[in-house]
């Protein structure tokens, strides 16, 4: 059991680290070695990036805890502030960047479809981290998980009309069903069977082995992305360079407005750290398991190079809960201010009342 924490803990640590070699070896062997091996396979790459994307979406959801829905929505302003910033906020202020900066088409709905999803599981532990609201956080991405399934349809055939592009809308919705509610029902169902198997506590201690597998298969799905397509990504760098503009200016701009806001209405510090790292933290691993089963895998690029600036910027606005804390007008505890390593033997977004530990972002 130790080991396997010990392996969450390097997996999230090295996050940053991991994605960028995943990246680079993706395009310097899809380029070079396996240019031909890439065109003559493609069916199998297919496969191989449909077993990542399992592998990234179901051991995340064995260890959400779905009963928190039933406890935890108390919170109507936090909750509707979190939920306005995933569903509208997002997708509208990812319109308007990917106008000005984007003009490849399909890099652009790309990019709108990391918009559309919402917030990943991570953003629980980012909020235990700085000794947020986990109650809070918790429910929020639940609920994320849920409306996801009518709001990524809704809006990706809106941004699709706009670059005339056609939705292949059968696909989507069973990317949808594949990629989110059958992973949730699957996860919901292996962790009551867990948990009658093992109780409570030894489920407690197998708990890390979920989101290291997550982060295994996004690190996987990232390194297919960029293998399989290295060739036209390296013809067109510049384009796909681009796409780190936009992407740091929507979470520089979602944590600033949401400071902001939060103070405004009066909101304390732990409620306002579970809005902020809900609200700008994009679930990259769903965006990619639908880009490439409903779209094509230039569509996943903008996901994949997301978690660049994303860990960055989160990791900032970690190291800032100090001041966060004084502006917001409480005192307390200093927040965790060291590297974002999940606390040891938590399991991930398992447990609302004691803390969860980061899971993919991929998250």
């Amino acid at each position: 059991m130790t080991r396997i924490r010990r392996l969450q803990e390097h997996l999230n640590r090295w996050m940053l680290g991991y994605v960028v070699l995943a990246i680079g070896l993706g395009l310097f062997l899809g380029a070079g070695p396996g240019e031909s091996f890439t065109s003559a396979n493609a069916s199998l790459l297919g496969t191989l990036t449909t077993v990542a994307v399992f592998f990234i979406i179901y051991p995340m959801m064995v260890n959400v805890r779905f009963e928190a829905l039933l406890r935890a929505g108390r919170n109507l302003r936090g909750i509707g502030i979190a939920l306005l910033f995933n569903f509208v906020w997002a997708p509208i202020i990812g319109w308007i960047l990917a106008a000005i900066f984007l003009s490849e088409p399909l890099l652009a709905l790309g990019f709108l479809l990391v918009m559309v999803v919402p917030c990943s599981s991570m953003a629980i532990g980012w909020t235990g981290l700085a000794k947020g609201d986990l109650e809070l956080a918790t429910v929020v991405v639940a609920l994320s998980f849920i409306l996801a399934i009518v709001a990524v349809p809704a809006w990706m055939t809106l941004f699709a009309n706009r670059y005339q592009i056609a939705v292949p809308m059968g696909d989507l919705i069973n990317s949808i069903l594949s990629v989110l509610v059958a992973p949730m029902v699957l996860g919901y169902a292996t962790r009551r069977g867990l948990l009658r198997w093992l109780g409570p506590r030894r489920f407690g201690e197998i708990a890390p082995i979920f989101p290291a597998l997550s982060l295994l298969g996004m690190y996987a799905i990232v390194f297919l992305i960029f293998f399989g397509k290295a060739a036209l990504i390296i013809d067109r760098w510049q384009t796909v360079a681009i796409l780190l503009v936009p992407n740091a200016i929507f979470i520089g701009l979602s944590l600033l407005v949401l400071t902001w806001l939060d103070r405004r209405l009066g909101m304390g510090y732990e409620e306002h750290m579970a809005v902020a790292f809900t609200s700008t933290g994009k679930n990259n691993g769903t965006a990619i398991a639908i880009a490439t089963t409903a779209f094509s895998p230039l569509v996943a690029i903008p996901a994949a190079t997301m978690p660049i600036f994303q860990i960055l910027l989160m990791v900032f606005y970690l190291r800032s809960a100090d001041r966060l804390r004084r502006w917001f007008g409480q005192r307390g505890a200093s927040a965790v201010a060291g590297p974002a390593v999940p606390p040891a033997g938590r399991p991930e977004g398992a447990d609302i009342d004691r803390g969860g530990a980061p899971s993919t972002e991929g998250e």
